[in-house]
């Protein structure tokens, strides 16, 4: 009979939970859809989803409990479709593969995870990593608190391209590295390194298709892959249902990887015609990445901060971003956000926003393009990138209005992810 007892006060246990809701008033929210915000909306939550969107400030039921943000704009949960967690810029990151561990590298990238959460972005791509994977799935069993992670695992390169883990090194530490170590040369290697990340349980691929700033080589332009090469890693890709995304500086490379399919351009420095024709056609995404552009410019100028091979590469790609940015935009180029933070410091994501509007955006294709825009390059938009009945309950709301003012967004005061609360305002 006892046993009948505990059953039943279970069941009442969990219904009562099933039943209580979260009622959200906004003073004002940014849906991801419309173009105007809308003033004093009820968001109701129940459990990890969006149930309801109501005009006015409705009263919760007494099971139910409130939180008022009547001060405050709320928005989607942004999304940054290019970061790197397990690193962050300092004059000492060259040094770090020669005493650092992977577990050192992953207890690091936890305040990494925290910060970029707390900046109000709920999801992001991670676009080469040591630990990413490995991330992604602590986060997923609520072990730490981050961002939802689509992870690419370890970049794909070429011998001595960027992303090629030795390369730059001493001829001790200089190995001629394969596949798994995300280096190939021919398509036959490259399908094999895209099935090697499938099996370490990458979402997606993240190749470089030339040069780049930050490698310890003289060429960030210079292709890197043949269009051959590129055409196995994608249709070794599709195989899996994982994209392709690319870092490309120099207009070749970009080329090559546009016409081989590739999901999208990350950077794409020195677009050229052609490059933009290819892009519209093929309906490839650019994520421009300007404000990684800028840090690592306005770091070549302190002496000692990158290495000598570093600083001419940074002083002439770095402020090309901003111009770039501008001209895809006013081609129509599909645009993603992307910071690569790492490169910059983590938690200032949100500066990427401002740097958009400068370029020519207004303040909501801005949002958009961090809401909407990227789950659609994510293919998720059923869930993802607004807020809507039925989708999931990635919330975050800012002082101010963003509309108005973009540098709004760099000061998150609440953040809510698929129903669970991480920050509340003070």
């Amino acid at each position: 009979m006892s046993k009948i007892k505990n059953i039943m006060l279970v069941v009442i246990l969990t219904s009562f939970v099933i039943c209580q809701k979260t009622y959200i008033q906004a003073g004002r929210l940014i849906d991801g859809i419309t173009e105007i915000p809308i003033e004093m909306v009820t968001i109701v939550i129940n459990g990890s989803i969006i149930q309801a969107i109501l005009r006015g400030h409705i009263q919760p039921g007494p099971k139910d409990s409130l939180i008022s943000l009547k001060e405050f704009t709320v928005l989607p949960g942004l999304m940054d479709m290019h970061t790197h967690l397990s690193i962050q810029s300092s004059p000492k990151s060259y040094m770090e593969k020669f005493y650092m561990d992977l577990d050192e590298y992953a207890y690091r990238s936890i305040p990494y995870a925290e910060k970029t959460l707390m900046a109000g972005f709920t999801t992001v791509r991670e676009l080469g990593g040591v630990i990413s994977n490995s991330l992604r799935d602590a986060i997923s069993a609520g072990y730490v608190n981050g961002p939802r992670i689509f992870s690419a695992g370890k970049s794909i390169a070429t011998t001595g391209g960027h992303a090629d883990p030795s390369s730059g090194l001493n001829m001790n530490f200089s190995a001629d590295l394969g596949p798994e170590d995300g280096v190939i040369n021919g398509p036959s290697d490259a399908r094999k390194a895209v099935r090697q990340r499938y099996k370490n349980g990458s979402d997606l691929i993240k190749i470089s298709a030339t040069g780049g700033v930050l490698s310890v080589a003289k060429n960030s332009k210079n292709p890197q892959f043949t269009e051959s090469e590129i055409k196995a890693i994608v249709e070794a890709a599709q195989d899996y249902d994982m994209h392709v995304a690319a870092h490309a500086h120099g207009p070749e490379g970009m080329k090559r990887a546009i016409r081989a399919g590739v999901h999208s351009i990350e950077h794409g420095t020195i677009m050229d015609g052609e490059v933009l024709a290819l892009m519209k056609k093929h309906g490839t995404y650019y994520v421009p990445t300007i404000s990684a552009g800028m840090f690592v410019a306005e770091k070549a100028k302190i002496i000692g901060y990158y290495p000598p091979i570093i600083i001419p590469k940074a002083l002439e790609i770095g402020p090309r971003l901003l111009n770039t940015f501008t001209t895809a935009y006013k081609f129509g180029i599909k645009i993603a956000f992307g910071t690569d933070s790492g490169v910059s410091y983590h938690g200032n994501n949100a500066m990427e926003f401002s740097y958009m509007v400068k370029g020519g955006m207004t303040e909501m294709e801005a949002i958009r393009s961090a809401t909407i825009t990227a789950s659609e390059m994510l293919g998720i938009s059923d869930e993802l990138g607004s807020v809507e009945s039925g989708k999931l309950a990635d919330l975050i709301a800012v002082e101010g209005n963003p509309i108005k003012d973009i540098t709004a967004l760099q000061n998150v005061v609440f953040v809510m992810k698929e129903g669970k609360i991480y920050k509340l305002p003070k």
